[in-house]
């Protein structure tokens, strides 16, 4: 993953920190050391923050671990400034699992606040809530308030927050997917465009929190309709029966030719009619640096392969080639390889297929 670091591993799930994260950390700091001058002040700062996002963490592990239980896999977890993404393979197909797996998260930081609150009953620790403020107050106080606020703004109808997908899934025990999912997205959008106008007239923070929640209904609009496209169709719909391979004893000139003279990107590497591994631009750019147009193919080739029958589900082999990075896929029959695909040509697919669906509504 680019630009993340991985932080643990726990449950079968690794864990990254993002880059930018820590330039949150360091605003952090900057903002206590302003204020009070002391590297304490800048260690209990940075430090609540870094506890406020480890129950980021253990929120989405409320969605990862629902999500196993109807075996979903969670490929990783992120720690975002924003907050953290579980990205799971997919999400459930079963409206009811998708609610309980959207749920899980803010229930995580419900528990959390009542564990909180429970503990500092049985204390006697509780302050005035005028001594509690978003940089200033006891640290556990300030921690259950912010995890209740952490529950009821993901709770929120609107995508990407959790609410979004329990009001989709709400919607979709009476209606198509599809069509769910689109009026999630526009309740979602319509949401965003309210919150930007309260941030114009009183918080400009609610104005970056509208265009984020924006940006997330378009996009689970935008993935979903690509799941509506590509809905029964199979690799053969997609596959590029006409390309280019290359023999692992070639030198790399052959692949630079190959390149100038066409479009494709990544080349098979065949032995005996067999695939054997993929050359891609990277891996020739990496080579030609490296060793010059001499280099050997097999030296420079990616030796993972990773192959698809030709009647499986297109949907499917995208999550593939999303999801583990992989840069093709042979398309086999019988045992034998009849094309290859990526995540051009299914794209390009889509497009066509989007183009002739807006066709048939405007002369329908």
């Amino acid at each position: 993953m680019k630009w993340a670091w991985k932080l643990t591993r726990l449950a079968g799930i690794d864990v990254y920190v993002h880059a930018t994260f820590f330039i949150l950390v360091a605003w952090i700091g900057l903002v206590y050391w302003q204020r009070d001058g002391t590297l304490a002040a800048v260690v209990g700062g940075i430090g609540f923050v870094l506890a406020l996002f480890a129950c980021v963490v253990l929120h989405e592990f409320g969605h990862a671990l629902t999500a196993r239980r109807f075996g979903i896999r969670t490929r990783h977890i992120t720690l975002l400034p924003i907050g953290g993404v579980a990205a799971l393979e997919r999400m459930p197909e079963d409206p009811r699992q998708e609610i309980l797996v959207a749920l899980a998260g803010p229930a995580v930081n419900f528990v959390i606040a009542v564990a909180l609150w429970s503990w500092l009953t049985v204390s006697n620790a509780f302050s005035p809530i005028g001594d509690i403020s978003v940089t200033g107050g006891p640290v556990l106080e300030r921690l259950m308030a912010l995890n209740v606020v952490l529950a009821l703004f993901n709770l929120l109808p609107a995508f990407p927050m959790d609410g979004g997908r329990v009001l989709r899934a709400a919607l979709a025990l009476r209606m198509n997917h599809a069509r769910a999912t689109r009026i999630a997205a526009s309740v979602g959008q319509g949401l965003a465009i309210w919150l930007g106008f309260m941030g114009l007239l009183y918080n400009p923070v609610l104005v970056f929190i509208a265009l984020f929640v924006w940006i997330g209904a378009a996009a689970e609009a935008g993935s979903e309709q690509i799941k509506a496209t590509l809905s029964g169709a199979t690799v053969g719909r997609a596959m590029l029966t006409d390309f280019q391979t290359l023999a692992p004893d070639q030198d790399l000139a052959r692949a630079i030719d190959l390149t100038i003279a066409g479009s494709q990107r990544e080349f098979p590497v065949l032995s005996d009619g067999v695939m054997i591994g993929v050359l891609t631009q990277s891996d020739l750019l990496r080579g030609l640096q490296a060793q010059g147009a001499d280099a050997r193919v097999e030296d420079w080739m990616q030796r993972a392969v990773h192959s698809a029958e030709i009647d499986e589900s297109l949907e499917n082999v995208l999550q593939r080639l999303r999801g583990r990075e992989v840069p093709l896929l042979a398309v086999v029959q019988a045992g034998r390889m009849v094309g290859i695909v990526n995540l051009d040509n299914i794209m390009e697919l889509i497009q066509i297929q989007a183009s002739l669906a807006q066709r048939r509504e405007h002369t329908g």
